[in-house]
């Protein structure tokens, strides 16, 4: 029996998951809002800071990787890793769930767990200096390094091709900020194309990124209490603040509107970017969401957890407060324009 040739418009095959997976889907979410919808975004910036370690000789066959993380960038590191015979030892916190956990030990990765919150630099600085420790150890080692190697923001640039050839002309990114690679590499790749694009970063109180003194961060997988060297400041022309209650709730109301099943930074940027889209419905405005909701089943999507948590039903405002960081922030939901100007003072971040 022969079969007929596949035609152009057929779906690709892939050789596996990490190439299947790669990529986002380009989902509309609203007048002039779209959504670049990832399953795992982190595995993009992982894939290609291995591939080019390895090709570059930085990254011997074989050799241990070692790197700091508690969310989706350890679980991206981790299938490309099993995939290309590398020893992974992943430093986190306690933010690594059991469910999380249990997915990098089957790929076979080494979970080492700190839990000094009042290290110097917060609980970041505490995964830095283990690490370190670790990389001490361990000279034939390679370290990503996600937060400050370029290949993070570089790695975002099939997404930005994407994105043009999917929607033509982009107005504005909007998009959760931790390491800083997806939404600066994205519109910085779009800038690049010639369009005059409005980068938009969501972050959250409790984050030193944009200004605010280091403080507790409900709302994990945004934000950080150190600066990573890959947020470009002076590419960013607004930043929002959003709390965790404001975030789950508004990622419950992107799955039940929208059907869109992701974790809480999608939630967070959406509502971010959601504003804006109405603000200007001429314009196209893309807001990306990092993963999906899979990891989240028993607490943003519980009612029960959300209540525990005194975080059922938040009373939320309908916009975001302006303010002038530190100060005056709504305590869920804030606005600030930052003009492309660089990174705060160090004064403020060591506060």
């Amino acid at each position: 029996m022969t079969h007929p040739p596949a035609s152009p418009a057929s779906p690709a095959a892939f050789d596996d998951m990490t190439e299947a997976m790669a990529l986002p889907r380009v989902v509309r979410v609203g007048e002039g809002l779209y959504a670049a919808v990832f399953n795992l975004m982190k595995l993009l910036p992982a894939k290609h800071i291995i591939e080019r370690a390895r090709q570059g000789g930085a990254l011997a066959p074989g050799a241990p990787v070692l790197e700091t993380s508690s969310g989706t960038f350890a679980l991206g590191l981790a299938l490309v890793c099993r995939r290309l015979g590398h020893p992974l030892t992943i430093v986190g916190d306690p933010a690594i769930d059991t469910d999380l956990r249990t997915r990098l030990e089957m790929l076979g990765t080494r979970v080492e767990i700190v839990d000094d919150f009042d290290a110097p630099g917060g609980i970041q600085g505490a995964r830095l200096a283990r690490l370190e420790q670790l990389r001490r150890e361990s000279p034939e080692s390679f370290v990503p390094g996600q937060y400050d190697n370029p290949g993070n923001p570089a790695a975002y640039l099939p997404v930005a091709e994407l994105l043009a050839g999917a929607l033509g002309r982009v107005d504005r990114v909007v998009g959760p900020v931790g390491s800083g690679g997806s939404t600066g590499g994205i519109a910085s790749a779009l800038r690049l194309f010639g369009g005059e694009v409005e980068l938009v970063a969501v972050d959250t109180p409790g984050s030193v990124i944009f200004g605010l003194e280091n403080g507790p961060r409900p709302l994990r997988g945004l934000g950080s209490s150190i600066l990573p060297g890959n947020v470009a400041h002076e590419a960013y022309d607004t930043v929002h603040w959003v709390s965790a209650a404001a975030a789950f709730d508004a990622t419950r109301r992107l799955f039940s509107e929208h059907g869109v099943f992701a974790g809480p930074t999608s939630g967070a940027a959406h509502l971010a970017a959601r504003w804006h889209a109405e603000r200007d419905p001429h314009g196209t405005t893309v807001v990306v969401f990092p993963d999906d909701g899979f990891r989240y089943r028993d607490t943003v999507y519980s009612r029960p957890w959300l209540e525990a948590q005194g975080m059922w039903a938040p009373e939320l405002p309908a916009a975001p407060r302006p303010v002038e960081p530190p100060h005056g922030l709504h305590p869920h939901w804030s606005v600030a324009s930052w003009g492309r100007r660089p990174s705060p003072a160090a004064a403020v971040l060591s506060a």
